[in-house]
């Protein structure tokens, strides 16, 4: 138990301990103006650190006294029939402003084997209370979805990003967790899922001449508005003096700026690329689907995209893939000219007339150009390997891994899908074996 001071002092000598320490604190405001001034380690900052050492501490004997008593059956029994989180309260009427939930949610857990690490840490002073109670939950959530053997290294991470950049920084670990550790298809999955909930809101009227919208974006949507906003967002001074602006006005402007060209390009091919993005990857990740890929540079530096994701971006965007070998060399430093070009794009125009997928009537201005041998798998930018999608049916094109040829007969070219999942993958085994040795 963490109230008893392994090998040194008796319970006896930790309450003392305990009470004297509380009444130096209680008298603490007092004689403050004896502390040398500077921030060294004998002025207020120093002071200041053992002061949060101790409160962490008290937070960590908190949790252990209160499992100890759970262990005893004392927080349910006796005349008051307390539940665990009233006898926290009771007896320690700090928690009575919140709290008294979260220390026994992590007594429980702490009674379980697996979170062995985390409640070590905690008693090391490694890491806070409020922290090991994010990583207990983050592991949980995890756990299913972890590769065989992963689990030791996820929830070492869990607990050293915890540390050092509390309960956010361990909430944003896990795409990264996920692209390392987590089973086939897992990181995928997630992402993909996430399209179901993008959205905008129909404007508010706030009755003064000001609206309010609410935007919700899967994890590639954030990635592609961020590198587009990005360049069009940061400060532009006017005549020598800065720009005054908000950051928030800044993109709020760069936003209707996007919309203004998409809008200005009408039947054109607009101006403004789609996404302006650098991906770092490793090649036998991106042919074999598996990990993710980096984004590089701006405010979204950092963002995980699954690989499929990765591959629908390649198609036509002007996405950079930066391609490493197993030592993390460059192999290949993409360039946004191995996507189709203006004049090339204007060509699917007219060809396909818009999206190609059996059904679908979007025009051709709100289509992509789709690979369709991927260009991740060396397809040319070339007309004969091209079809317009628009972007639900360009994603399930993908996410369905759907193969489409180009036909022409006396009625001229199209393009033909078939609808078979998986018909892309037996596409390439056909012409990897027509391929000479």
């Amino acid at each position: 138990m963490v109230v008893v001071m392994e090998g040194s002092l008796s319970l006896g000598q930790c309450r003392q301990r305990i009470v004297a320490a509380r009444e130096a604190l209680s008298s603490l405001g007092g004689s403050l103006w004896q502390v040398p001034a500077g921030g060294g380690p004998d002025g207020l900052a120093g002071l200041l650190g053992e002061v949060d050492a101790l409160g962490a501490a008290c937070d960590a004997a908190r949790v252990a006294v209160t499992g100890e008593a759970m262990g005893r059956g004392e927080t349910s029994g006796g005349s008051a029939a307390f539940t665990p989180t009233q006898w926290v309260r009771h007896h320690a009427p700090s928690t009575r402003a919140g709290g008294a939930g979260q220390v026994v949610a992590l007594a429980t857990a702490f009674g379980k084997p697996v979170n062995a690490p985390v409640r070590e840490a905690v008693q090391a002073g490694r890491l806070p209370v409020r922290s090991a109670a994010v990583v207990v939950i983050e592991a949980d959530k995890l756990r299913p979805l972890l590769a065989e053997g992963a689990e030791p290294h996820v929830l070492e991470g869990l607990i050293t990003m915890a540390a050092q950049h509390g309960p956010k920084g361990c909430r944003m670990l896990r795409p990264a967790l996920l692209a390392k550790y987590g089973m086939d298809g897992v990181l995928q999955g997630e992402q993909d899922a996430g399209k179901r909930f993008v959205a905008v809101s129909q404007p508010h009227d706030e009755g003064t001449g000001v609206f309010e919208y609410r935007l919700t974006l899967d994890v590639e949507g954030k990635a592609v508005l961020e590198a587009a906003l990005g360049p069009l967002s940061a400060p532009k001074p006017l005549d020598g003096e800065r720009d005054l602006r908000t950051a928030d006005r800044r993109r709020g402007d760069a936003l209707l700026t996007l919309v203004r060209r998409a809008v200005a390009a009408g039947d054109e091919v607009g101006r403004t690329n789609k996404t302006t993005l650098l991906l770092t990857m490793d090649w036998e990740s991106l042919r074999d689907r598996v990990g993710a890929a980096t984004t590089l540079g701006g405010l979204d530096a950092g963002t995980h995209l699954a690989p499929d994701t990765v591959r629908r971006l390649a198609c036509d965007a002007s996405a950079i893939p930066v391609v490493l070998g197993t030592g993390g060399q460059v192999l290949d430093w993409g360039r946004a000219v191995r996507f189709f070009t203006e004049a090339q794009t204007k060509r699917l125009w007219l060809r396909d007339r818009g999206c190609t997928y059996p059904g679908c009537d979007a025009p051709p201005q709100w289509t992509d150009a789709h690979h369709l041998i991927h260009w991740a798998d060396f397809g040319p930018s070339d007309l004969d390997n091209a079809a317009l999608l628009c972007q639900r049916h360009h994603t399930i094109v993908h996410n369905r891994r759907l193969a489409g040829r180009l036909v022409r007969d006396g009625h001229g070219e199209r393009v033909e899908w078939d609808h078979t999942c998986g018909g892309y993958d037996q596409l390439l085994a056909r012409r990897s074996a027509q391929e000479p040795a």
